[in-house]
């Protein structure tokens, strides 16, 4: 399992497994954020299969599914709530992780700068430079 981490209480991944999670539940993480559509790809685990491990290790579970590069405002509200309500680590995850981190990025669940949120990006290893100009 790859983690790629933005700060001490947010992190991304690229497609986790169900039994990911007893390991994501012993490094402090609360809540698991899926960014997938299910059905995106074969052989992915099913949002079902997923929240059941999560809620197993004590882990709140949110599916908030992002497709065609498009950030609808109700999914960016979705992620922003789901950040802001978690009492520790959050695990967001995609196919990739770039999905993740850019709904993070536009939910600012932080309120951190738009230029701080490019370099938490740059710095986990996501370029999210062509946010500029397009979020505030």
């Amino acid at each position: 399992m790859i983690i790629n981490r933005v700060d001490e209480n947010f992190a991304v991944a690229p497609q986790i497994a169900p039994q990911d999670m007893a390991a994501l539940a012993a490094d402090g993480f609360t809540t698991v954020i899926c960014n997938r559509p299910d059905g995106e790809e074969p052989g992915q685990p099913d949002v079902a299969t997923m929240r059941a491990a999560a809620e197993a290790e004590g882990m709140a579970f949110h599916h908030i599914p992002i497709s065609g590069g498009v950030f609808p405002p109700e999914s960016v509200a979705a992620q922003r709530a789901a950040r802001q309500r978690a009492t520790g680590r959050t695990l967001a995850y995609c196919r990739s992780g770039t999905r993740s981190i850019t709904l993070d990025a536009i939910a600012n669940p932080d309120d951190h700068d738009l230029e701080e949120r490019l370099r938490l990006a740059a710095d986990a290893g996501y370029d999210l430079s062509a946010l500029r100009g397009r979020v505030g």
